[in-house]
């Protein structure tokens, strides 16, 4: 069964393997520039000697070092290169049409199950051989071309932005790994039904996406209670910057003194205090966000419900399996 499995998915292996030798070839050089420049420039320690803490203005006044001339040297350099990791959305994806969705179905389209089964070979065997050895040649896969990745975007999350917001979230830390277990089990688990690869790969692409795009926008901000945080309209001279703070906002209104909302997003006056009365006293900025530091916890739930998803899904699969005419 080893030697047969490995025949039957030896192609999707060699290409998986080079598909990381590519990634490999295209990551390495351009993450070794980012992170000599983060370092070499001092960009790293001057945001190092910065109080991170929200709202903090950026500027000599504060007492602490300004960083922006350093930001924007490194963001005109490499921040083009941050959209490039959106394009890693799609690795699980794709590593479930290649392996979860021929899994069972191209097994059924060619009657070879009937044969393998004949041959003194148990049904549950079969699929435990099989599931197994795939799954696990797709964990590892995902494994390295995450720690690839999130080597590669380290720069870049330090400079800005928040590593919790959709996308970005989704290319580093565990989830990958979870994620390509959920489409190797989709695709095993729609082959039973569809029993031919192409509606298996169409159904396969349809509900990871459906799944994915659910739970990112709908769950994820909510999978623990949003943190609240005000903050005046009048703010002299200069605004705050809460950049490199890194929480992800999840919406911003501006409200009167009676807590009403007057119209969503922030709204600054940069005047003195006394001579911002346009919306009366009181009034003020209401941000709803997840700190940074929620980060890994994240992670981990998202992580677990993927993983419990793809299991549901292969237990389903194994069920199914056992009871193909």
């Amino acid at each position: 069964m080893f030697w047969l499995t490995w025949r039957q998915h030896r192609k999707e292996t060699l290409f998986v393997i080079a598909a990381l030798a590519v990634l490999a070839v295209l990551l390495i050089p351009s993450g070794r520039q980012m992170h000599s420049a983060f370092t070499g420039t001092g960009l790293a320690d001057c945001l190092r000697g910065l109080d991170r803490s929200v709202l903090v203005p950026l500027n000599p006044d504060t007492g602490k070092t300004d960083c922006g001339p350093l930001l924007a040297q490194f963001n005109s350099r490499f921040g083009g290169r941050a959209p490039l990791g959106i394009l890693f959305f799609f690795v699980p994806l794709l590593v479930g049409l290649f392996f979860g969705a021929p899994l069972v179905s191209r097994e059924i389209e060619h009657g070879t199950h009937r044969l393998v089964w004949t041959q003194g070979v148990s049904r549950l065997r079969w699929t435990a051989v099989k599931f197994g050895l795939v799954i696990a040649g797709a964990v590892v896969f995902a494994a390295a071309y995450t720690v690839l990745l999130t080597w590669w975007m380290t720069p870049l999350n330090m400079v800005g932005g928040s590593r919790l917001s959709l996308l970005v979230f989704d290319q580093q830390g565990i989830v990958p790994i979870a994620y390509t277990l959920f489409a190797v089990a989709l695709g095993a688990l729609a082959g039973t039904f569809t029993r031919r690869v192409l509606p298996t790969m169409a159904v396969t692409v349809a509900g990871f996406l459906v799944v994915r795009l659910l739970i990112a926008w709908r769950a994820r901000p909510q999978y623990l209670a949003p943190e609240r945080r005000t903050y005046p309209y009048a703010v002299g001279e200069s605004a705050p910057n809460d950049l490199l703070a890194g929480d992800w906002v999840l919406s911003q209104g501006f409200h009167d003194a009676d807590g009403s909302l007057l119209q969503s997003g922030t709204v600054w006056c940069s005047g003195p205090a006394d001579a911002c009365t346009e919306f009366g006293a009181g009034a003020y900025n209401l941000e709803l966000y997840q700190p940074a530091e929620r980060f890994w916890t994240f992670q981990y739930i998202e992580a677990g419900l993927f993983t419990a998803l793809a299991v549901a899904l292969l237990a389903l699969a194994v069920h199914r399996i056992r009871r193909l005419a």
